[in-house]
């Protein structure tokens, strides 16, 4: 195989590597053991099949969320709103959920459906702001990511607040939840839920809408180089908002895995971080289908393993946080890891040479 198509390979696992080394430097300067804090963080997110179990929960909001701003990075553009995209699907699909008495199987549909319109939705807006106005996407999307939020402060407190806090919505029913008893039993009562499956779903659909369609070309060919795909005939501007719809469109489904599936209702006051992960996510999968699904999967070991870690050591939970900062840090200066790997291979071929 092609050494240069490794090469984004081997940039996230030095990324990786180099995160890792910081984090032990950090463990150790806390007066820690490194490597029995990475041997319990690891641990916790694999030790059993309960754990494994939530790994793979945590991971479902962000393979869709780190898919939503890969997507979007394919096609020239960066999607920072998948928080407030995630919120909106999230927030629709809890109305539906507790609006409507149907059998599961009738429900269950509608109110996907409505997350990912409602994520779509809030992807329009900057795509045809982008489109129409040349706005640029990471304001208009931050925009929208405060809109969503505040949207969420009044609608839950009003139509949809809880029996004892206002801080909160009702618990989502079980003909609602994407919880199912035998997924749980299998994982030994874990949060894992059908989410993980739309999740790895939405990977190959993207993945082939990407890869092996006309669609696929032209999105790629626009974020490529717009005012080329406009001389060859590509409408652009419907392109961008298509870009930035199905972008959202993701994110909102991310919303309902996770107030429909991990969680049991949607709280207000927070800003789900999963939608600022999961640019971390794109970045460290160099904007691959199949890099996110792997790097949300380890990061969802991350997450879960750290309050273990924590629990069996001395060493703050924040680590874990920290290590996944700078794991992120280092995938979004792969310049220069680049520029490293050019020296070695430089080094390498005029070590041939003589």
């Amino acid at each position: 195989m092609n050494s240069d198509k490794l090469r984004p390979l081997w940039v996230a696992l030095i990324s990786v590597l180099l995160g890792l080394i910081a984090g032990g430097i950090l463990m150790a300067f806390t007066g820690n053991n490194p490597v029995e804090g990475y041997i319990y963080l690891f641990k916790g997110g694999l030790m059993s099949i309960e754990r494994i179990g939530n790994t793979l929960a945590t991971a479902t909001a962000l393979i869709l969320t780190g898919l939503s701003v890969a997507f979007a990075f394919r096609t020239g553009l960066f999607n920072i709103g998948a928080s407030g995209q995630m919120l909106m699907g999230g927030l629709c699909a809890t109305a539906l959920g507790l609006s409507l008495n149907l059998p599961k199987p009738v429900l269950l549909p509608i109110v996907l459906l409505a997350a990912i319109i409602g994520g779509g939705l809030w992807g329009l807006i900057p795509g045809l702001l982008k489109a129409r106005f040349n706005v640029h996407e990471v304001v208009a999307t931050i925009m929208m990511n405060w809109i969503a939020f505040w949207t969420v402060n009044y609608a839950v407190p009003s139509f949809f607040k809880g029996e004892y806090l206002e801080t909160e919505s009702r618990n989502i029913g079980v003909n609602a939840s994407l919880r199912v008893e035998w997924l749980t039993k299998l994982f030994n009562g874990s949060y894992i839920n059908l989410g993980i499956f739309l999740a790895i779903l939405s990977i190959i659909v993207i993945a082939i809408i990407l890869n092996r369609t006309v669609l696929g070309f032209q999105l790629k060919a626009v974020g490529f180089n717009k005012d080329s795909a406009k001389y060859a005939g590509m409408n652009v501007n419907r392109n961008i908002v298509l870009s930035m719809v199905i972008a959202g469109s993701l994110s909102g489904l991310a919303g309902a895995t996770f107030y429909l599936g991990y969680a049991s209702n949607i709280q207000i006051g927070v800003l789900p971080s999963q939608g600022f992960d999961g640019i971390a996510v794109a970045l460290l999968g160099a904007n691959s289908p199949y890099g996110a699904l792997a790097t949300a999967i380890f990061f969802g070991i991350l997450h879960s393993g750290k309050g273990f870690m924590n629990a069996m050591t001395s060493i703050p939970p924040e680590i874990g946080d920290t290590i996944i900062a700078i794991i992120i840090y280092f995938a979004a200066t792969s310049l220069l890891i680049h520029k490293f790997l050019d020296k070695i291979k430089a080094f390498i071929k005029g070590a041939r040479k003589k």
